[in-house]
């Protein structure tokens, strides 16, 4: 059995740790809300600007003009995939779940004999897949000390990618995110960027037919790189939302698996406790007979 001391180590330890994950939680709890509020609101103009350019994807199929961003450069030889996780850990398996979404469609298009290039977004990102794929890694962005994340950090990311597709380093990019749906669930996302996904089903039937002023390849030219970059900042503000809402749920689990700790610990003190008070009566008692 420990000894007393130990014991009572073990208690302020626990104690010490259950002070420090109450206090991580209710930091992530400040921080949800307007990461939270974020997420949601980009939602429409995302999901509007996805359909339109999936629209126009459609009206010029096979046009040998169409802008790459719309359609691709006609090939799927060579994969891009964009994994965007979290800066930092103890979130539960918020970090994990993209690395192996982004691990398993890797082995998958590999299988296919395609060529897969990862870019990964977020320090986590990066450490879990450089474990195995770090041959297929050709970059890593993180916020790493930043406060927020801005429009601006998406443009950028926006930027490399747009460069890559113009030297002809990939055929189609896909990034995958975790999808921020309530405070107890992330969902792991698939979302392809280029070329821009087909409308389906009744959407094919009813695409919408635009028209450009002052002119198509001018209002392209600006509307291609921006949804690229509104897709982006789509997923770091749900990946942001995602990961606070995780790390909220894990440090409430952790605080209240350290109480239940320290209840067993104790219980655990108090017997060793009694049992030596049990036994050094004893041993004056004995002592007492004796003489």
């Amino acid at each position: 059995m420990p000894s007393l001391k130990s014991l009572r180590v073990r208690i302020n330890s626990v104690k010490s740790t259950q002070k420090i994950t109450s206090a991580m939680k209710m930091v992530a709890a400040s921080k949800l809300r307007r990461a939270q509020t974020q997420a949601e609101a980009a939602r429409p103009y995302a999901q509007r600007m996805a359909r339109m350019m999936a629209s126009l994807g459609a009206s010029v199929a096979g046009s040998p003009t169409a802008p790459k961003l719309l359609v691709g450069t006609g090939s799927d030889k060579v994969h891009l995939l964009v994994a965007v996780a979290g800066d930092r850990g103890l979130a539960g398996a918020f970090n994990s779940n993209v690395g192996r979404m982004a691990r398993g469609l890797a082995r998958q298009l590999e299988a296919e004999g395609k060529t897969v290039k990862i870019l990964a977004i977020g320090r986590k990102s990066r450490d879990y897949l450089r474990r195995e794929l770090a041959s297929r890694m050709v970059g890593d962005v993180n916020f790493v000390g930043r406060k927020s994340i801005g429009f601006a950090d998406a443009e950028a990311i926006a930027n490399r990618i747009v460069g890559m597709l113009h030297a002809g380093e990939f055929d189609v990019c896909t990034v995958i995110y975790n999808r921020f749906q309530s405070v107890i669930a992330q969902i792991p996302t698939e979302m392809r960027l280029i070329p821009a996904p087909l409308p389906e089903g009744n959407e094919a039937g009813g695409s919408a037919s635009y028209e450009f002023e002052p002119d198509e390849e001018t209002m392209l030219a600006r509307l291609l790189p921006q949804n690229l970059a509104i897709q982006i900042y789509r997923a770091l503000l749900e990946t942001n939302a995602g990961f606070f809402g995780s790390q909220m749920t894990a440090m409430d689990n952790a605080t209240r698996n350290a109480g239940d700790m320290i209840k067993r610990l104790t219980q655990n003190y108090n017997r060793a406790r009694q049992a030596n008070i049990t036994r050094e009566l004893i041993e004056i008692i004995s002592g007492a007979e004796a003489v």
